[in-house]
Parts: C-alpha cells; structure tokens; sequence
C-alpha cells in the first residue's frame, strides 16, 4: 500500500500504512541501532505512533477509554486458580495475577474482603476487567520523561498494541519497547501484554522527534533480583516447600521454589534407583521438597525429595533376618558380585562365592542378568553400614551334605580335569563338586614340575579319593594309587621261598638294604658272629677241648672236614654293592612288602 500525502495549512504530512510501520529497536543491539538511525532520517517514532492511534481510535467505545487506566479502590472477592478476583463496582469483577500479591516468603498476603487500589486495563479473553497494582507514577510531560530518563528511573506504562519489532507503550507520551527489552519469550506472550500497566525505563529520548525507547526487560530482571535476594533470607535448611519443575538435566533436576531455582539431585529424587530425572519427573510438574542446604554466597538451593519419605534402611533389622528366604529384582552386577533390589532404596549384594556351589563362576553375569527375578537367602543384616549379604547357592541345596557318604575315602572318582594349578590339578567330580588331585599324587617314582607334564584341561581321568572333609569342603584326590608298582609286578610274579638275585645297597650295622629289581626294596639283618656269641655265653674250656679242637681243624685243613663244618668258614660278611642270592621268606601284597634273608 503506497504512502498518503496530504496538505495540513500548507505543510505536506507523510501518512505510512500500519501494515509496514518503522519501529526503533533497542539500543544495545548494532543492528536494532542501525536500522533505528535509517528509519528516523525519514520520519519519528511520534508520526507513526501517532497515526496508528489515530487509525484506532474510533474503534474503541467512548466508555472503554474513559475506564482504562482509571484507579479505584476494590475489594477482594476469592483467591484461585493463581488469581485474586475483585469486586471493582461494576457488572463484571476483576482479575489480577496472584503472583502480583506475594510477600517475600511467596505466600499470597490478600484474603476475601480485603481492600487493594489498583487499576483498570481493559479486559481479558474471558471477558473480565484486567487489573494492574503498578506503584510507580507516570510521567505527565516532556519534562518528567527527561527528569526519569537522566535519573534512570522506572516509570509505568500501558502497552497499548503489537507493532512490527516490539510493542507500543504510552508513558504519558508514545513510546517503542522492542521486542527484545520486552521480558517476553514470543509474540503470542507479547500479545498477552497489550492492555496492561507495566514497569519500564527509558532507554533512548528525542525530544525534538518525539522518540522514546523503553525497556520493560531490564526492570523484570532487577525486581527478580531483589526477590531472590530477599527470598534467600527466608530459606531454612530442613524446611518444607512447594515447587515447580522447571527443567530437567541428566544429573538432576532445577526446581522454582518463589523465584529461587533449587537443584534437586538425581540421587536425592527417590530412595529407590533412578536412572535420569525424567524417567519419573515431568516439567511443570508440582512438588514438595525438603531443602537441605543453603549456600547464600554461591546462590544455591540443595532440594530433597526422598527425604520427606521413610528411609527404608530404618526398618530394615525387623524385616529380614539371617536364614530368611526373600525374592528381588537383580539391580546391576560387578565383577564381584550382583545387587538385588529387595525393595526401593534398598539393595542386598550377592558376592561372586555365593553364587553357585561350583567354582565354575568367573563373572556374574554368567549366573544372573539384569531385571531378572530371583531367589536369595539373608546371610546377613548390617544396618549402620547400609548393608545385606545375600547367597544364591543357598536356595539350592549343600552338595557337600552327601559327598562324605557318597565318596569315602578309598572309593575312586571320574571326570575331567578343569583347571590347572602349579600346585595340582582340579577334577569336575559332580556338578557342583571338584576334587584337587596334588601333583605329587599324579604319577610314580618320578618327579613333575607342573601338572600339564601330565594332564590337560579337558582330559578325564579316574583317581582314587584319599580325603574327604565336608566342613573344609575339600576333596583329595590321587591318580598313582590306581596305577601298578614295581613293586606290585614283582610281587605277582613271586612267591615265599623263591630263591632271586639281588644288589647289596648299603649296609648299616646288622641292617642290610637289597634292590631286588628297579624299583623293587628289601631289606635283612644279619646274625651275630659265632666269635662273638662264644666270647658272651660260651663256658671256658679246658685243656683237653681245646685240643680236641685243634685236632679237628688240623683234619679238616687236610681235606677231611665235612660240608657242616666247613659252610661257615666259606660264607661272606655282605658288602655294600656285592651282588647275592636271596631267599623269600614272606610277602605281604598289601603292604607291598618282602621278607628275604641270604641264601648262600
């Protein structure tokens, strides 16, 4: 639409449609600034504002403008919803936002029948009489704008229509609020301000073009200010209030308790686990928190939500006991061991030994998961440090109850080998039960480092049981005992009375020790000597015996003397590696013994 001219006593006015009004902008900002500069080379805030008013001032009722802006004593009729609702002599009553009416704790300070000044603003979409409590004066005049803008004053205006940038605003002259000084979010908010008295200050004064920039925004954050300074003063740690969340964080949640945002922590939410606030919080959302602490100095509210509920620790020695068999929900596992919810904010640890009579576990989650249900037994209940033990094995049965009866000692067991120690080798004897086989009771008459000398893991073997304690829960076992000796072939192939060959190994006193073959030991005494038995008990004798003696000798040196006399003078002392025949004189399979004594 093109720009109208008319002749006004000889001068040409410029009249601009209001559909492309120009409009100054704040300031601060070098783009709202420039935009300013080019718009006034053409024509002031004050023409355009000033036709704009014009255009609408026909259409509002000669009744409606003699209201608005008028000042009057009304009565509070009822508080609800956030708003107080007034009785102001006419048909219709009038509304005004509680918020407005708030002493420094937030508490509403008006009750029905109470008497408020404030003033009229129109009226709202539902039809009743907005109000305003605005307690600064507006200027009257050129003068008094100039005075409140070098002193810097807040000054009260009515925002009077949505202009292009901002908002239009008589301050006792036309004024401009841009957009961006006007405290509002977005158009629709701006558009909730039309009508209403608000607080401002000018920023910007021309008086020869009649231009006047205020800002709304600057005033809103000052009072904010001085609200949550005053607010501070009432905050008591331990005290109750009433909040609203105002927005939600993975580590907590920011909550507005009367113009104070209060953290409340994730783990402050719920005694229960909480994974993130908005699994359980909703922005808008009303609360009743506790405060815990408060930090003037820093600006900061610590909030509490579980507090106001009972710690469930508190009850927890009457409700379980050691032996007690309860069901849970297994929370989150570690590698040593799984948390079971029991109930909220309440949570017992399954250690990694208590998971399965086996030594198979390595990890948790080989036993359990995550969400799932199960079974435990209480093994134990610690109040003071917030802490249950819980067993999981214990819900099936001792394995170890029937291992002694089952497996004495001398019975042989079979089954693989499942691990390998440097000090033994341990066998999978039942599902839940391993034997350890020593490595000293692997294989005979030979010395092995290392049980992988002999044995993998994987391999089945069969050993022989040689120990079994159920109270250590310890099961030994060993491979040799079932193996054959030496000893035992050499034994199956003799018998009592045998006459074999064997190899003197040492001789110690009377004691002579024999190998028999490899492997294969035994061992004799020797008799006393003849010398020594007559020089002990035999009687002295006389002349004529021992001549008789001598005699005899003398013959047998002759080659007289029989085979009786002569054997002790031709049997050998034994010595030590000589090899000689010996006769069996017993044997005890059992024992893996032999009994032997020279035979020639």
């Amino acid at each position: 639409m093109a720009a109208i001219a008319r002749v006004v006593c000889g001068t040409i006015k410029v009249e601009l449609p209001m559909s492309t009004p120009i409009t100054p902008l704040h300031e601060d900002d070098p783009r709202e600034q420039e935009e300013l500069e080019a718009s006034s080379s053409e024509s002031s805030f004050g023409d355009i504002l000033n036709q704009f008013e014009q255009s609408q001032a026909h259409e509002a009722p000669a009744g409606r403008q003699q209201q608005d802006n008028k000042t009057i004593e009304a009565t509070v009729v009822t508080v609800s919803d956030g708003r107080v609702f007034f009785d102001v002599g006419q048909k219709t009553e009038g509304v005004l936002d509680a918020s407005l009416l708030r002493d420094d704790k937030g508490l509403i300070e008006v009750k029905a029948g109470d008497k408020v000044r404030v003033q009229l603003n129109g009226r709202d979409d539902e039809g009743y009489l907005k109000l305003s409590v605005i307690q600064v004066e507006r200027p009257k005049d050129w003068s008094g704008l100039q005075k409140a803008f070098d002193e810097k004053l807040t000054i009260s205006g009515v925002v009077t229509a949505v202009v292009k940038g901002g908002l239009s605003v008589d301050v006792g002259m036309r004024a401009f609020m841009p957009a961006s000084r006007s405290g509002a979010r977005d158009v629709p908010e701006m558009s909730t301000l039309v009508g209403q008295e608000i607080s401002c200050r000018i920023i910007k004064l021309d008086t020869e073009k009649e231009d006047i920039v205020v800002d709304r925004r600057a005033v809103l954050e000052e009072e904010r200010a001085k609200a949550k300074e005053s607010r501070f003063g009432t905050l008591e740690t331990g005290s109750v209030v009433e909040g609203t969340v105002r927005s939600l964080l993975d580590y907590g949640a920011f909550v507005d308790i009367g113009g104070i945002d209060g953290m409340l922590h994730v783990a402050d939410i719920s005694w229960g686990r909480v994974n993130k606030p908005a699994d359980v919080l909703t922005v808008g959302q009303k609360l009743t928190v506790q405060i815990l602490k408060v930090d003037a100095g820093k600006k900061r509210v610590s909030l509490g939500l579980k507090q106001l509920q009972p710690d469930p620790w508190s009850t927890a020695a009457d409700k379980y006991s050691v032996g007690q068999r309860v069901k849970g929900t297994v929370a989150r596992t570690t590698d040593f061991g799984a948390f079971v919810e029991l109930e909220p904010g309440l949570d017992g640890l399954i250690h990694l030994s208590e998971m399965s009579w086996s030594k198979k576990v390595r990890k948790p989650s080989d036993v359990v998961k995550p969400g799932e249900l199960v079974e435990v037994v209480v093994l134990g209940v610690s109040v003071a440090d917030k802490r249950i033990s819980l067993g999981l094995k214990q819900t099936m049965g001792d394995p170890w109850e029937e291992v002694a009866a089952q497996y004495p000692v001398g019975a042989v067991v079979e089954g693989p080998i499942t691990q390998l120690k440097q000090f033994g080798a341990f066998v999978q004897v039942t599902a839940d039960v391993e034997g350890m086989i020593h490595v000293g009771d692997i294989v005979h008459e030979k010395r092995i480092n290392h049980p992988k000398d002999e044995l993998q893991v994987g391999q089945v073997v069969r050993a022989q049981v040689l120990e079994c304690d159920r109270e250590k829960r310890r099961l030994r076992l060993g491979m040799k005992q079932l193996l054959p000796t030496a000893a035992d072939e050499y034994i199956a192939a003799h018998n009592e009375g045998d006459v074999v060959t064997g190899r003197i190994s040492d001789v110690k006193g009377n004691r002579v020790n024999v190998d028999l073959g490899e492997g294969v030991h035994s061992h004799f005494n020797l008799a006393e000597p003849e010398s020594k038995k007559e020089t002990v008990s035999a009687p002295v004798a006389d002349i004529s015996q021992i001549s008789n003696m001598l005699a005899a000798r003398w013959k047998g040196a002759g080659g007289g003397g029989t085979a009786a006399t002569d054997a002790p003078a031709r049997r050998e002392v034994p010595r030590t590696g000589q090899v000689r025949s010996f006769k069996i004189t017993k044997i005890d399979a059992d024992k893996k013994r032999l009994e032997i004594e020279l035979a020639g």
